[in-house]
């Protein structure tokens, strides 16, 4: 009488409530269903159980065991060329990265490491090689490649993890030890290989640089000898001091040839020369007097009287005299400017010899500058090389390299495969899955009556009363 829903007495007896069981209203398995199903299946749930786990523990006891041993190895981009002294670029910096860990994966890289551990001998590299898989040498590569990983630290550093799986705890360490050894020594290589070949390179140009100086040097020496130059100093030396000299007296010569000249053009009766003449003078005035006394007897006397004829006389004698000492005169300057314009045209002529002295010897100090220029730099350039040479044959005994060996890679002390307690827990967890569901999944294929809810709810049949499990009658 408890399923039987409760009626308002406010509501009219006239119009009844429509009602079902709740548990009608509910379809599927109850609580109280699943609890006898897997009640009498307690045995076969635990049988299956203990099944699943015991299969677990023996999987998990058969199960190859996979060692995994890491070696750490840090690649330092910012170590500087040696010899070109460049950076690595920022911005290629992760590529630069990248590049390394797949060296580290190369054939190269592989290859060497299967010959330098014999591992073409162990049975599990060997396993399952035909002829149509290449070499045996390739075929031990491609499992060690299979076997191999290389990864970038988190947050894009500079350390690279080499992880190798095998499954014995030794050769794990051994093989992932002897992949950063062959792939750091490689790297030592490529680094060592430029400045090896570029030591042969500069030797050579060395050489031919020595050559040089040598062949500059025996061009100067031949120039000496061939023009006898022993001055290459500048161009102020005695010959372009003698030069201004003579310039300074080629001008002196070209005034006095002037000064000549304007004495020969002028009267000579009125040059100063003969004007400040003492000599000149006194016949001047000689000749006065004379032909004062002359006119002073012609008015006395008749031209034939002695003494007129012999003033006349006097008076042409001193004419004479003074004619000639004007000529004296005027020859002088006639011979004077013959000797200015003599001496300039000398002087021009030693100027002009001069010059074209200088400018030769001018010309010889430019080619030997240009010969003495050409042995400077060849000596420079040469001087220059032999203090690169040393930093050169640094970079080749340094050996530096971009790659360190932060850590070595150590016999693992367990497993890293299986995962005992991972399997354990999926196994249990499996068993109870399975102990539970298959005896559910068995009885939802083939239903029997265990409990009320089982009729109720599979029947409609409402159940008023359940009893328990009863008593088996014993036969009198």
């Amino acid at each position: 009488m408890n399923d039987l829903p409760l009626v308002n007495r406010d509501y009219p007896m006239s119009s009844p409530v429509a009602s079902i069981p709740l548990d009608f209203a509910q379809p599927g398995l109850s609580l109280a269903q699943i609890r006898s199903i897997l009640w009498a299946y307690r045995k076969s749930s635990l049988l299956i159980v203990l099944l699943v786990v015991s299969l677990t523990v023996l999987a998990m006891a058969l199960w190859p065991r996979t060692y995994t041993a890491s070696a750490a190895l840090m690649v330092n981009y910012e170590i500087n060329d040696p010899v070109n002294g460049k950076d690595l670029p920022v911005g290629q910096v992760g590529s630069f990265i990248a590049t390394q860990v797949e060296l580290l994966q190369t054939p190269e890289v592989l290859l060497t490491v299967v010959d330098r551990l014999r591992l073409t001998d162990l049975a599990d590299y060997a396993r399952g090689h035909t002829a149509n898989s290449g070499t045996l040498r390739e075929w031990a590569g491609s499992k060690v490649s299979k076997s191999l990983l290389v990864s970038q630290s988190q947050g894009g550093g500079q350390i690279i993890y080499v992880t190798y799986s095998a499954g014995n705890p030794k050769e794990a360490a051994q093989v992932a030890n002897s992949i950063a050894e062959v792939y750091k020594e490689q790297d030592t290589l490529r680094s060592a290989g430029p400045p090896d070949e570029r030591v042969r390179r500069y030797t050579q140009q060395l050489k031919e640089l020595a050559a040089k100086v040598e062949q500059a040097q025996k061009q100067v020496t031949a120039f000496h000898r061939r023009t006898g130059l022993l001055d290459e100093g500048g161009k102020t030396n005695v010959d372009v001091t003698l030069l201004g000299t003579l310039e300074g007296r080629l001008v002196e010569a070209q005034n006095a040839r002037r000064a000549a000249q304007a004495r020969a053009s002028e009267d000579q009766a009125v040059s100063n020369q003969v004007l400040a003449s003492n000599h000149t003078q006194v016949l001047k005035l000689q000749l006065a007097a004379q032909e004062l006394r002359l006119a002073q007897l012609n008015r006395v006397y008749l031209p034939a009287y002695p003494d007129v004829i012999e003033t006349q006389l006097q008076i042409e004698t001193t004419r004479q005299a003074l004619a000639s000492a004007l000529k004296t005169y005027s020859d002088n300057a006639a011979a004077t400017l013959n000797v200015e314009q003599m001496l300039e045209q000398s002087m021009q002529r030693a100027v002009g010899g001069q010059r074209a002295k200088v400018l030769a010897k001018s010309q010889l100090q430019d080619e030997a500058a240009k010969y003495a220029l050409e042995l400077a730099s060849a000596q420079d350039i040469y001087k220059r090389a032999l203090e690169g040479y040393d930093q050169v044959m640094f970079a080749t005994n340094s050996r530096a390299t971009n790659v360190q060996l932060v850590s070595r890679a150590a016999p693992p002390v367990r497993a890293a495969k299986p995962r005992v307690l991972t399997g354990l827990a999926l196994g249990g967890i499996a068993a109870l899955l399975l102990g539970l569901g298959l005896p559910l999944g068995y009885e939802l294929l083939n239903r029997r009556v265990r409990c009320r809810d089982d009729v109720a709810r599979q029947y409609g049949i409402p159940v008023l009363v359940e009893f328990g499990r009863l008593p088996m009658r014993v036969a009198a």
